[in-house]
């Protein structure tokens, strides 16, 4: 079973509780409204390309489903929606600044399915902790989003929903790209390349290990930093982007033709170049250079940086696991080891998962 890691861990069912089912009319149908919807997205790491895709060069973000994220709603008798998340035990609209990204879920999934008349408890949990670069607020919104359609017997596109959820990050970040909206549900690696998001093909038999520092990073400030330095050296920082977007485009070679020891290299490379920006973090030099000592092929930072978390690549499971091990003597907080399974392996594993806690909520629920 995953580790939940948010900082307190809902008690299910209790905070969804024991409801009837609901139903709702309008002027020409009527429509079940589940006892609870369900929802499920999972993390994302920048595999390679962080700050240079904020200036049009290639991005790969990789989904790392092995991670969830979790959203369950149930219709209450009160006239509030509640939320329980990270924590917070309370009214939705009272929750923060923090659960902007979440408000707003709500909000574009009740115009979606054309209802509002109903409170909800929502609940959300993860498999791994906000603000370490992982995609949590874009998993979140998607997976609240799923859960509100989901609890009003509606479906949606993939397209749908992706529109949907970067309609609700735009709370969170401004202008998003769509990266994250797109990764926190895909099964294939995502390529951002001027603005166009595509799939990339993947056969690579190796283990990424992710490692959070424990230091919660500020993409802001790190965008912000890149972006000064951009405009008072441009010349050497542009040279700087274009190799960084090399980089980019001869990882898409070395995933397709699964070539652990030339996507390791890029990924040093990477790493070398983001220091130059001055974007990574003592914390994450110090465990970067643990992984490469224990025999990753490659290690880098991922994400915005000054925090956050570190990847390194591994070509065996044994490795993956020394890589860890001596992570967590470095002080890290939290190691995953991720597979990198093809498109086909992800999906049936995906689709397990997901009629497992489908059914998990609707029991809770009875």
């Amino acid at each position: 079973m995953a580790e939940s890691l948010h900082e307190q861990t809902p008690q299910r069912n209790q905070a969804l509780g024991d409801h009837r089912a609901a139903y709702a009319n309008d002027a020409h149908e009527m429509d079940r409204v589940y006892l609870s919807g369900y929802g499920e997205t999972w993390a994302k790491t920048i595999l390679i390309g962080e700050h240079s895709a904020v200036y049009g060069y290639p991005a790969i973000a990789l989904p790392l489903q092995s991670l969830k994220m979790r959203a369950w709603v149930t219709p209450t008798g009160g006239g509030e929606h509640m939320l329980h998340a990270l924590g917070y035990e309370g009214e939705l609209r009272s929750s923060g600044k923090r659960f902007a990204g979440i408000r707003r879920a709500v909000k574009v999934a009740e115009s979606f399915v054309g209802r509002s008349s109903l409170a909800f408890d929502i609940v959300t949990e993860a498999d791994f902790p906000a603000e370490r670069g992982l995609g949590s607020s874009a998993a979140a919104a998607g997976a609240v989003i799923r859960a509100v359609i989901d609890a009003y017997g509606r479906s949606a596109t993939p397209d749908e929903l992706f529109g949907l959820t970067n309609g609700a990050e735009i709370v969170t970040h401004g202008h998003p790209s769509g990266l994250d909206s797109v990764t926190t549900c895909a099964s294939d690696p995502i390529l951002l390349d001027h603005g166009a998001i595509s799939t990339v093909d993947m056969d690579i038999p190796a283990y990424l290990v992710i490692a959070d520092s424990g230091i919660s990073g500020s993409t802001r400030e790190a965008v912000g930093g890149v972006r000064r330095q951009y405009e008072h050296d441009f010349e050497s920082t542009k040279a700087l982007l274009d190799s960084m977007g090399v980089l980019g485009r001869q990882a898409v070679v070395d995933l397709a033709q699964g070539d652990i020891e030339g996507l390791g290299e890029r990924m040093n490379q990477a790493q070398q170049m983001l220091d130059r920006l001055a974007v990574s973090h003592p914390v994450l030099d110090l465990l970067v250079q643990s992984a490469l000592e224990s025999g990753a092929a490659g290690a880098k930072l991922t994400g915005g940086g000054l925090g956050g978390c570190m990847i390194a690549l591994s070509p065996s499971m044994v490795t993956a696991e020394a890589i860890r091990t001596n992570l967590y003597g470095q002080g890290a907080k939290k190691v995953w080891i991720h597979p990198m399974h093809s498109r086909s392996q992800s999906l049936v594993r995906d689709a397990q998962g997901y009629a497992s806690a489908r059914k998990q909520a609707d029991e809770n629920t009875r």
